[in-house]
């Protein structure tokens, strides 16, 4: 038995698309997180804010005689 070119071609081929494959897999994941972290971030951003403005600091002043 034999090795031909087209063998090896056609064998480097199948190997280079596991690996596209494997490599298109991983980005999903990291850009799903990515995504949720930032909606995480603007979500607590939003909630400071609206409880900023529910708990406005006052100031009260007394006189003293």
């Amino acid at each position: 038995m034999t090795v031909q070119r087209a063998d090896l071609e056609n064998k480097l081929r199948e190997i280079q698309q596991v690996l596209e494959e494997t490599a298109e897999g991983a980005k999903k994941p990291g850009v799903i997180a990515a995504v949720g972290v930032v909606a995480l971030i603007v979500m607590v951003y939003l909630f400071g804010r609206h409880r900023g403005r529910s708990g406005e600091a006052r100031v009260e002043v007394y006189r003293v005689r």
